[in-house]
């Protein structure tokens, strides 16, 4: 065994244990899961690198991969995500732990290639970054089986690499799983983006104009959160299907260059680059507020915004602009995903269904390996519906479930 531990300060621990405490009471599935694992072990000799935000829920997952009997490798995926405390609580329990809040690149990209040193036989990728290194070091990856990917812009990396035949071993697509993105990407994240801007800032939102861009799953969360704390909402979208869905969602829609004209609030939610760039930043008012919800901070143009600017306070910069820096932009959280790096992400209860996915998942791919190609897969059905049934359990709801006859009516139905 590999322990190479990378952290802040080990003196942080007792706090992060506290954390990690207070999730795993609200966390009932996960618990469950980790209880099975360990009258199972589905996992036994098994190494499982994870490169996920590394704060208390992360940690909980990573408890219930090692309860399963896997030696567990654990590291962040963004640099400002990374929970110190956490870190340490994790380090001084015996995990292999890499990354401190504030990393630089070069140190970030380190902690992922200490974290691949274990050489892993399944990951746990969060945006893809432990499969790109793997491109640059196939060695760390020569005992590797397959992975499992937890964000929408890692499944668009992956796709990318599907389509180019450069996708060596199987990939789980976990964001793509209906217990995961229904509510992750709906609800997590439109409430954690609200608690980011709103902890951050503490300025009212209700009668503001907040412009969210793009309308995937995330977008409508943050957008039907924003309607709920009394904001007037423009949609904008690339995608016209979902254009006239978020129009018939009650909210505006509108091209970026008009709807940065009105803007009060804007966050971006799309996967893709200079998604808010010069042309927007000259006609929108100053003192507008910019954040993303996206994985990578890109969406932003953050060259665009120039280097004139300084920290008012933790995770807002004013940046100066226009003619005699007139106008004042305030960029939050260095235009990372404002959830994370200014708040503590998505809450409990949600993560608690994603990470379930995520632990069946790395077992499937273990007990598979055999049978599974180099290729993107879904989420078995099985696995879904009983983590849904599990949720379902620990919020103490139940459902019907079909007769004999309705079941051979359906069955008759559908041949």
């Amino acid at each position: 065994m590999i322990t190479i531990n990378n952290i802040k300060d080990i003196s942080l621990a007792p706090s992060g244990a506290q954390k990690i405490e207070w999730v795993r009471k609200h966390m009932p599935i996960l618990a469950r899961i980790e209880s099975d694992f360990a009258k199972t072990r589905p996992l036994d000799g098994v190494r499982v690198a994870i490169s996920v935000h590394l704060e208390a829920k992360t940690a909980r997952l990573a408890y219930a991969v090692r309860a399963a009997g896997a030696e567990v490798a654990v590291t962040g995926c963004n640099v400002l995500s990374t929970q110190d405390d956490v870190a340490a609580a994790l380090a001084a329990d015996g995990f292999a732990v890499n990354g401190w809040y504030g990393a630089t690149e070069e140190e970030y990209k380190q902690h992922l290639i200490n974290t691949l040193e274990i050489k892993p036989h399944v990951i746990i990728d969060d945006g893809g970054d432990l499969l790109n290194l793997l491109d640059e070091r196939p060695d760390l990856g020569e005992f590797l089986w397959g992975g499992c990917e937890e964000t929408t812009t890692g499944i668009v990396r992956i796709r990318a690499r599907e389509r180019d035949g450069s996708l060596k071993f199987p990939m789980i697509a976990v964001n793509d799983a209906n217990c995961k993105y229904l509510f992750d990407n709906r609800y997590g994240t439109g409430q954690s983006v609200w608690d980011g801007i709103n902890r951050t800032t503490n300025l009212i939102v209700a009668g503001k104009t907040v412009v969210v861009a793009g309308y995937g799953w995330c977008g409508k969360g943050i957008a039907m959160r924003a309607k709920g704390q009394g904001a007037k909402v423009v949609v904008t979208e690339i995608d016209p299907i979902k254009a006239i869905e978020a129009h018939m969602d009650g909210f505006d829609v509108a091209p970026m260059l008009d709807a940065a004209a009105v803007g009060d609030i804007f966050i971006t939610a799309t996967g893709c680059k200079d998604v808010i760039r010069r042309e927007h930043f000259e006609v929108m008012k100053s003192g507008a507020i910019l954040c993303n919800a996206g994985h990578f901070d890109v969406e932003i143009s953050k060259p665009d915004l120039g280097t004139d600017s300084v920290d008012i306070k933790p995770n807002i910069r004013l940046h100066k602009i226009g003619e005699n820096k007139g106008k004042e932009l305030c960029l939050l959280a260095d235009g990372r995903l404002v959830n994370l790096a200014a708040g503590d992400g998505h809450p409990a209860e949600i993560m608690d269904m994603s990470f379930a996915i995520q632990a069946l998942s790395v077992a499937y791919v273990a007990e598979n390996r055999e049978k599974l190609e180099a290729k993107m897969y879904n989420v078995p059905r099985e696995i879904d519906e009983y983590v849904a049934r599990l949720k379902l359990a620990a919020m103490g709801i139940g459902i019907d479930s079909l007769t004999d006859e309705q079941r051979q009516y359906l069955d008759g139905a559908e041949s």
